[in-house]
């Protein structure tokens, strides 16, 4: 079974909803899990909020920092913004990475944060497409 591992710096919005949508959209056949590399003490409340309204709930879930053992277990590692607002924050990597420039939903709108969270399901969306194809790992 192929693993993803999404990476940003706080595990507290984007690596959260990319997590919780491939899970839901992979059906078992893959999985992801996520973390960041200075993890926030919380998952940010406007992104629970955005993921509720598709029906998702992430109230429940923990920031929780990137360890080797993780980049291990994952075929791929999405990092999430790495250069842009990482803060001289990003991981190190010996497997399989891609960047995916997304705004952090930090401090953003609800409606902000629709669109981010919008563009990672597409964006994940494409990442199942590849993997069923056989274009991962």
């Amino acid at each position: 079974m192929k693993a993803v591992v999404f990476v940003c710096v706080h595990n507290s919005g984007r690596s959260q909803m990319a997590e919780a949508f491939f899970n839901q959209l992979a059906n078992g056949k893959a999985r992801a899990f996520s973390a960041g590399t200075n993890p926030a003490d919380s998952v940010n409340p406007t992104v629970v909020e955005a993921m509720r309204e598709v029906g998702i709930d992430l109230s429940g879930k923990k920031p929780k920092a990137l360890t080797l053992e993780m980049m291990k277990q994952a075929d791929k590692m999405i990092t999430m913004g790495c250069g842009a607002d990482a803060e001289g924050v990003c991981p190190a990597s010996f497997i399989k990475t891609e960047d995916w420039a997304l705004e952090d939903p930090k401090g953003k709108s609800l409606d902000q944060v629709r669109k981010i969270r919008d563009d990672i399901r597409r964006r994940v969306t494409k990442l199942l497409e590849e993997i069923a194809s056989g274009g991962v790992g």
